[in-house]
């Protein structure tokens, strides 16, 4: 191979070309990573969504769930599974490329601002996680897209009297709703958008009322679900949106600290994109969501991954930044910034693939020395495993644990084995599995990084057998521990506020 191909492939003169190239490449190291990887808890999560298909659920509107059950159904295994969430991360920033060029159009910088964008979000370290796995914001970034090019289409004033038109947007609207109960932030700032552009006489459109029908139209499964469930759903998300702690001004700093070390600064060049023209209504759109959620940050609430869908928004902007600063006496700057991202994005990806070694060194002690989100990603496999050959060997029907973050990835590698999850609070497994009747026999899954003491008298069992305790193997090394009890007589009283045991 000579150089000349070699430069000609990696730095082809077409920037759509180059733009294609990045995402070619990431795709396939998402796929890549998608197989070498286990579940994580939330993904876990939402694949047993798959494998109970509802009109709704607990904890978020059904379309994560949906949009897996076919694979689900056919017993796919997680490297098939996990092409969607790539292939929606691929539709993502594809999109924000054509959006960039559709309200640049006419800018002499509009091509490198595109390519811009393509970049600052493949930069990104956070938003490859959404695309290796599937969770609710993964799907609402495409959607999120999606929107903004509709919306791009209702700015026009000729537009407002198409009923096609309309009618996507309506459709668009339901299946954000349908994907996350944050989208309501982004259809407010849309609605905002709008009525800014066209005035109060958007009010007297009659299709924007026939469009918003559709929409409730199609959320209205979310809606039948809470009515049979006593509302469970809503008052769920009413409660966590105000917050588990107080409210306090350095939650809320640590919560953009965290945004910038997720995100990146690439994003935040849109505070250059000068000359936006036809784009500067996309500063709306991110700044109410993003607003909003770091308001509920003070009380403890929101998690990084939640604003993704405002950066996504926000992304032509940075382009365009971008574009200026590379034309400016900053390009260093932007290659210096850009090569920092490169690296935590390198960085991200070599701890997730070595369970943090070696800076967050596995344990088989019953309780891990520190945190190590990493190893979360490993092991889970075996344990399930282990936990169905377990609970056949002694008669039980269920396993069961003491938090539902453990229960997501048990539930889904012991499966059919139903979950019980022993705390005194809703979760998604009373909905599937029911409690665990007093008198009742099961088997208890312990794991190190999040261990909790054996639940024993009047707030647990007559009697728990330790049966066996398996240390997790990653790269030849000890990453955890698994400890499987034979638990018999259940009390039927969970011990209010649980808490794990400390080091």
């Amino acid at each position: 191979m000579s150089s000349d191909f070699l430069l000609q492939f990696l730095f082809p003169p077409s920037l759509s070309a180059r733009a294609s190239r990045v995402l070619a490449v990431v795709f396939l190291l998402h796929a890549a990573l998608g197989a070498a990887l286990g579940l994580s808890v939330d993904e876990a999560h939402y694949l047993l969504y798959a494998a109970h298909p509802a009109l709704s659920y607990f904890d978020h509107p059904p379309l994560v769930g949906w949009v897996q059950w076919p694979l689900v159904a056919l017993g796919a295994p997680v490297a098939v599974l996990r092409v969607i969430p790539g292939l929606l991360w691929l539709a993502t920033v594809w999109g924000v490329y054509r959006l960039s060029l559709r309200l640049l159009a006419g800018h002499a910088l509009a091509q490198p601002a595109a390519l811009g964008a393509v970049l600052a979000l493949a930069l990104a370290p956070l938003l490859h996680v959404l695309g290796i796995g599937l969770l609710p914001d993964t799907l609402l970034m495409a959607l999120t897209v999606a929107l903004l090019w509709q919306t791009t289409t209702l700015l026009a004033p000729e537009a407002l009297d198409r009923p096609k038109a309309w009618l996507l947007m309506g459709l668009l609207l339901g299946l954000a709703g349908l994907a996350k109960y944050t989208a309501v932030f982004t259809a407010l700032a849309l609605g905002l958008v709008l009525l800014r552009a066209h005035g109060l006489r958007l009010l007297r459109k009659p299709w924007l009322w026939v469009a918003l029908g559709l929409a409730l139209v199609v959320i209205l499964p979310v809606f039948v679900w809470n009515a049979q469930h006593q509302w469970a759903s809503f008052a769920y998300q009413v409660a966590h949106g105000q917050g588990h702690h107080e409210w306090l001004g350095q939650h809320v700093l640590r919560f953009l600290l965290l945004q910038l070390l997720a995100f990146g600064p690439l994003l935040l060049a849109a505070a250059w994109a000068r000359g936006a023209g036809p784009a500067r209504w996309l500063w709306g759109v991110f700044a109410l969501p993003f607003a909003i959620l770091t308001y509920m940050a003070g009380g403890g609430t929101s998690l990084p991954h939640w604003t993704a869908p405002a950066w996504v928004a926000l992304a032509p902007l940075a382009g365009l930044g971008l574009a200026r600063a590379w034309q400016s006496s900053a390009r260093g700057l932007v290659l210096a910034l850009g090569a920092l991202q490169g690296l935590a994005c390198a960085g991200l990806v070599g701890l997730m693939l070595s369970a943090g070694w070696p800076l967050l060194p596995g344990s088989v002690a019953p309780v891990a020395p520190q945190p190590n989100p990493f190893a979360d990603l490993h092991g889970w496999d075996v344990a399930g495993a282990r936990a169905q050959a377990l609970a056949a060997q002694q008669g039980l029907g269920s396993v069961a644990v003491q938090n539902w973050t453990l229960a997501s990835r048990l539930g889904w590698y012991a499966r059919p084995l139903p979950v019980h999850v022993l705390e005194d609070r809703p979760t998604q497994f009373r909905f599937w599995a029911g409690d665990l009747p007093a008198g009742g026999n099961t088997l208890l899954v312990d794991w190190s990084y999040l261990s909790y003491d054996v639940p024993l008298g009047a707030h647990g069992f007559a009697s728990c057998t330790l049966l066996e305790s398996q240390a997790a193997m990653h790269w030849g090394l000890p990453l955890a521990s698994f400890r499987f009890y034979d638990c018999r007589g259940w009390s039927g009283q969970p011990q209010a506020n649980l808490e794990p045991r400390t080091p």
